[in-house]
Formats: structure tokens, sequence, C-alpha cells
């Protein structure tokens, strides 16, 4: 049998270790650049339900940084603005500070067990409020706790979090209704609060006192309502309470003319199906007639929750933060924030 050499045996084995290295260095360089499609994690037996209870399938801790890219020809073709945000872009020099005006805008989502229309809301919002040159942060406010939903409680936390961020108006904003009007107001609401998704625009609700879907609100009037009820546990008139609180406050309500938006019904997608996410309705011990009642009681002032997590997630280029937020409950004066036949 031939015997080979020491030295072909030597170069042999540095031959192959530069190229297992070079194809490994190539591999990391191609991820880097078109980015990694990471949603097949999220829909994986370990978190199938997306993003759901932290002692279920939690987010990293809050240093942490996710990274998603749900189409990758959308994230090959972004640009500039879409993949890195308005701060990039104006520290590179491309945009002038001035053009986005001295507001920032803190987009305030309530939030729970909705993944797949999350995977569209943010990068849908992040181009739209950029082609308009709204500075802004969206909060994704994630209710982690076995309460029943409270829209209302998770809008005043989101507020609280937007507002130490450096964010001088909210807008409270469903996140199954996506804007498809150009010309919808996302500004700054110096006169009163502007209702940008009016009765008449609205693909459901038309009534005249409607003001849910997506409400704009400075800090300062805000906390002079006193944000919003926190006894509204389960679906609805959250928004019919909070229409009180403007009104007894003196705030004018303000929204488009139909002589300016003149796309109807059709101004949003409303990405919900009624039939696979059923709402919680259910009304239990005294609930429907407190409901009805203006609370003096509780609201920003009186919330108490926690933040478990905070977790930046980058969604297609489209930034965000995830808050992982424990609602408390006082069962003494809502009883009805656990359903008592589960």
């Amino acid at each position: 049998m031939a015997v080979v050499p020491r030295g072909v045996l030597i170069g042999m084995f540095f031959y192959l270790t530069f190229a297992i290295a070079g194809t490994i260095w190539i591999s990391m360089k191609y991820l880097n650049e078109n980015g990694c499609d990471c949603r097949q994690y999220f829909e994986s037996a370990k978190l199938s339900g997306g993003l759901r209870a932290a002692h279920e399938h939690d987010f990293p801790h809050s240093d942490d940084n996710i990274k998603i890219v749900a189409d990758k020809q959308k994230r090959a073709n972004g640009d500039f603005l879409q993949t890195f945000g308005i701060e990039s872009a104006v520290r590179e020099g491309r945009l002038p500070e001035e053009d986005w005006g001295p507001h920032q805008l803190g987009l305030v989502v309530p939030y729970r067990d909705r993944f797949e229309e999350l995977l569209e809301f943010v990068p849908h919002m992040h181009k739209y409020l950029n082609d308009k040159k709204v500075r802004h942060k969206i909060f994704i406010v994630n209710q982690v706790d076995k309460h029943r939903f409270n829209r209302a409680s998770l809008l005043n936390a989101g507020f609280l979090e937007a507002r130490g961020n450096n964010c001088d108006y909210i807008a409270m904003h469903d996140v199954d209704l996506l804007p498809l009007n150009k010309d919808l107001y996302y500004g700054f609401p110096d006169k009163g609060p502007f209702h940008v998704s009016a009765p008449f625009l609205h693909p459901k609700y038309h009534y005249p006192t409607f003001v849910g879907g997506i409400l704009i609100m400075s800090i300062a009037q805000f906390e002079k309502v006193n944000g919003l009820s926190n006894k509204f546990w389960g679906w609805g008139r959250e928004d019919d309470e909070l229409y009180q609180r403007m009104k007894e406050a003196g705030l004018t309500i303000y929204r488009h003319s139909k002589a300016k938006i003149t796309t109807g019904y059709d101004t949003f997608k409303h990405d919900h199906d009624s039939k696979k996410r059923k709402r919680d309705y259910a009304r239990f011990y005294n609930q429907k007639k407190e409901s009805f009642k203006r609370d003096r009681v509780t609201g920003l002032t009186s919330l108490k929750y926690r933040v478990e997590k905070r977790t930046n997630l980058n969604i297609n280029g489209a930034p965000c933060t995830i808050l992982n937020v424990h609602l408390d409950c006082d069962l003494e004066q809502t009883p009805w924030c656990d359903n008592p036949d589960s």
C-alpha cells in the first residue's frame, strides 16, 4: 500500500480548513446582507401561538433584538427609509431633520394573539407614516396575564411607555385596521383629539359618537381626561366612556370632512375574521349595568400593571417595541375581569 508523504497530508489539512472557513464566511455574509427568514421559528411547535403569554411562549430578554423577514422580496426591494427608519435616515444625512417636524408619534396598539395581523400591520404602518414624514415609534402592548382582554388598560399602559420614550402625542390604533388613503391625518392634534377612523369611514362602526379604531391625542389631552377607564374587561364600550370623558373635559373632537376623504368605507382595510377570532362580548355579574356608567374612579392614574419584558422587534425592516404587559385586577371592584365559567 502506498504511503502518502507527511507534507502532502499537512497540505490537504490546511486546504480543507480554509475551504470550510471560507464557506462559512460567505454564508454568514449572505445572511447578513439578505436577511434571515425567521418566521419559521415563530411558527414552530415551540412558538406556534405567536406572541403569547410570558409563561407560555415568551420573548427574549429586553436587551435582545429580533429580526423577522416575512417576505424576502419586500426585504430585498425595501428603500432606505423602510429598512432603517426615520432616525437612521436623518443621522446618515439623507433627509433634513426639519422635514419631519418637531413632533414624535407613539403608535400604541393593544394586542393579544393576533400574530398574522401583526406581521402585516407593523411594516404597513411604518412605511405609511414614513411616506407622510411622521416621526414615530410603534408600541405593541401585549397582554400576557390570564385575565380577559382589557383594551383600555393596555392603551393606558402604552401611553405611559410612549410618554417615557419622547413621544409628545399618541395614536390609539387597532391592529386590524390599516389605512389605505394617503390623505388621512396622523399629525399632531394641536386643537383637540383627532378621530382618524370617523364613523363615515370605519368599515363597521357608524354611530355619531364612535371614537374607536384610530384616535390621536396629545400627551396633555390624554392626561386631562385621565386616560381610559380600567373597568372594561372583555370587548366593547371603553371607547364610548372615553367619548364622555373628552366631552366633559371640554375637548373638541376633530375629524376629516367628507369632502376631503371620499373613499368612504374603503378608506381602511379591516383585517378581522369574526368566525376565526371571536370577540369576548360576555357580561358577568353587574358588568352590563356598570359599562353604561361614567367611571370617575379609575383611569390612567389608578392603572396597576407591570412590564415583564421589552423586546425590540424588526419585521421586514420595520422596527417596533413589544411590551409584555401583566395587568392587575381588583376583584372587589371588577369581579368580571375573569370568566367565572372558565
